[in-house]
């Protein structure tokens, strides 16, 4: 290699836009370009706002030399002062010899009862036990509760006396905003439209709102309502790689990121044995990745804290009740459909049984369909320009005393069977976004009319998943009254694509509930009128597709195996691909199909083998967003000689050719050949169809 692994290539400088300049214009000093963070980072773990922090104070500028010069500083900061946990001896060694040098480091505080001395712990450097004085906590509480992010003086004094620590504090510097002008901030808003503010707002979080549809711009920004919002309860369940939890571990000091099976009621709330409060007294967000596991243990009484919690902002300290104004955010994966759940369970399957509760899930005032939110891809990621996110993340913070959720009673009203807690979670989401869109209030009806519509929705999502848990709640009409009383009613994308599971009756029953074997009647009459036997294909035939040739004979099965050993190149790849479309077509949207695929690894060099994986890494993820459950199992060279499909329902077919059926099709995207199998020209290969009685028929006795 000609470079080392540690150094990061220059950025490549972008383009100016017109939003840029007007960002730079009028947000002077507090906005960097976005693409800078990755240019100074290396191998540092450490959150973003930290190294944004510094390239606030050496790079904030769209002059070329300016930044250049401040990615220079901020890279030389690093790499004298960033403690890395495998240098942490060096780092001492250096302390030790220069008796004092500044660190950047996480620190955490705790209590040392017995001493009566407040002791700092820094978690990359590896020391503990430094006293800490009293009024550097009372500053900064923030230390007692998951620590924070630093820049300290280290002195070394060696003692003697065995108790004594040699390290000693000389001062410390928690990396937040020092001050910030709200004046400033309301006036430069007026200077830009609501699309150039979203896109700014887009920009700052770290997207390129370029690759964004306005609904996608609007599910990242409810991301941002915990921080402006006091005590609002988020929830959002979706599948992996969508960037649920980023936004909590790297945009801002305000917000705690933990593992939903590290929560516990001494840390969340209060430990009873010293009285110490948790961390809901001291962060405005507190955030549970990993929420979602119908296996997780989970503690009742944590459950039943959390639920008082959410719904009167207090907890109880022995005798005494104290509130709080953490919001709370809830994230986790998905494993299955959207039709899958709604057609077996709910949207919130999988939470763990004490949180599948309807009293606690009445609680949650916004459900974000992370199903509908992208997988990130480099593509998404902003090189403009945008806040500092320490700087957004104290705009956030100053406006969370204030209410907004009335500005839409001007020109609307909510249904009148809409109930208190339901009104809250729209009143909360609305109030929230207007603070984050139009922060001087300055919004116009059509305007109002949006945000209102996605608040509406959003809580409409929890309750309907609510009603089907408890058959005792009331339905409700979601939805709004202008003033000349016309009605709007709003419904959420997955009641519009999936009605006959979405309105599952309620008692438990499924719609046009059909016999037990039902599954299988329908597999044996489908399968009686296909052919079985031999077939040959000519070279340069036409007019054939995989949905006459296989699909037909795979209907109705939940487990398809495929035996090819070449899928690794593009176009078989893409032929995989077509034929997991092609099944998924002609199945229950509500179903799932377990596909696996036993091929052989690319044997000609490194590079093709690895894109060979990332091929079937990318139709596993396209396939699980049809329902299909794709797997593969690499077998040795010689070991495969036939290729065949079969099935859970007796169907065995021989493929001489694979998948690998068409001829080379040109790259245009005007030739129909590109969009339809039939208008492609075939290899000449031969397809053999057998069928054996299923598990299902011999259990009937057929």
């Amino acid at each position: 290699m000609s470079e080392t692994e540690n150094e990061t290539p220059e950025p490549i400088v972008p383009q100016q836009s017109d939003l840029d300049f007007k960002i730079n214009l009028l947000f002077p000093g507090v906005v960097v370009r976005k693409d800078l963070v990755k240019a100074v980072k290396g191998n540092a773990i450490v959150p973003s706002y930290v190294l944004e922090y510094l390239l606030g104070q050496y790079a904030a500028s769209d002059d070329e030399a300016t930044i250049q010069a401040g990615i220079d500083t901020v890279r030389k900061i690093l790499a004298e002062h960033y403690v890395h946990r495998s240098e942490s001896e060096l780092v001492k060694s250096t302390i030790k010899e220069r008796g004092r040098h500044r660190i950047i480091d996480r620190v955490t505080v705790t209590l040392n009862e017995k001493a009566d001395v407040y002791e700092a712990e820094f978690a990359n450097l590896g020391i503990k036990g430094v006293i800490v004085d009293s009024p550097v906590v009372k500053a900064h509480p923030k230390l007692l509760v998951g620590g924070v992010w630093c820049i300290c003086d280290i002195e070394y004094f060696h003692s003697d006396e065995r108790s004594d620590v040699p390290w000693n504090l000389g001062s410390i510097k928690p990396i937040q905003l020092s001050r910030f002008d709200v004046d400033q901030y309301l006036e430069a808003r007026r200077g830009f439209n609501t699309e150039e503010w979203i896109d700014l707002l887009m920009q700052s979080i770290g997207f390129n709102p370029e690759v964004f549809s306005r609904r996608g711009k609007f599910f990242q920004l409810v991301r941002l309502i915990p921080f402006v919002e006091r005590n609002y309860n988020l929830v959002e369940l979706g599948p992996k790689g969508t960037g649920k939890s980023h936004i909590f571990s790297e945009f801002s000091p305000h917000g705690m990121l933990i593992s939903g099976g590290e929560v516990t009621v001494p840390k969340l709330f209060v430990n009873n044995s010293n009285g110490r409060i948790g961390l809901v007294g001291y962060w405005d967000v507190v955030a549970f990745d990993e929420f979602a596991g119908k296996k997780k243990r989970t503690d009742k009484s944590l459950v039943d804290i959390m639920k008082n919690y959410m719904a009167n902002k207090s907890f109880s300290r022995g005798v005494e009740t104290l509130g709080a104004e953490a919001s709370m955010v809830f994230v986790g994966n998905t494993s299955h459909t959207v039709p899958y759940m709604l057609k077996n369970s709910d949207l919130f399957d999988e939470l763990p049984d004490a949180y599948h509760d309807p009293a606690y899930l009445d609680r949650l005032h916004h459900y974000i369909p992370g199903w509908e939110v992208d997988i990130i891809r480099g593509e998404m990621f902003s090189d403009g320009y945008g806040f500092v996110v320490d700087y957004i993340a104290e705009v956030l913070k100053s406006m969370r005393s204030q209410d907004y959720s009335d500005r839409y009673q001007k020109h609307y009203t909510l249904s009148s069977d809409i109930s208190t807690r339901d009104r809250d979670g729209i009143h909360k989401t609305f109030s929230g976004l207007m603070k984050i869109l139009y922060p001087g209030g300055e919004a116009t009806r059509k305007e109002i009319e949006e945000i209102l519509r996605f608040a509406i929705e959003g809580r409409k999502r929890v309750k309907d998943q609510i009603l089907r848990i408890d058959s005792t709640m009331a339905e409700v009409k979601f939805g709004y009254f202008d003033k000349e009383a016309t009605w709007y009613a709003v419904g959420t994308l997955e009641e519009d694509q999936y009605p006959t599971y979405y309105r599952r009756v309620r008692t438990g029953t499924e719609p046009d509930e059909a016999p037990a074997n039902a599954d299988s009647l329908e597999v044996g009459a489908a399968s009686a009128g296909l052919f079985q036997g031999h077939r040959e294909y000519q070279e340069g035939q036409h007019g054939v597709s995989y949905d006459e040739l296989l699909v037909s004979y795979l209907q109705g099965a939940s487990r398809i195996t495929i035996v090819d050993p070449y899928v690794r190149m593009f176009h078989q790849a893409r032929n995989l691909m077509e034929l997991i479309e092609a099944i998924a077509r002609g199945k229950d949207p509500a179903d799932e199909i377990a596909l696996k695929l036993i091929t052989v690894e690319n044997q000609d060099g490194p590079e093709k083998l690895q894109k060979q994986y990332e091929y079937l890494v990318q139709i596993k993820q396209s396939a699980a967003v049809l329902g299909i459950v794709f797997d593969v199992e690499f077998a040795g060279p010689q070991s495969i000689h036939d290729r065949s499909i079969s099935t859970d329902t007796g169907w065995r077919i021989l493929l001489g050719r694979g998948l690998d059926i068409f001829q080379r099709m040109s790259d245009s995207p005007f030739d129909l050949a590109t969009r339809y199998q039939k208008h492609r020209g075939l290899k000449a290969f031969g397809v053999t169809y057998l069928r054996e009685p299923c598990e299902t028929e011999h259990g009937n006795g057929s």
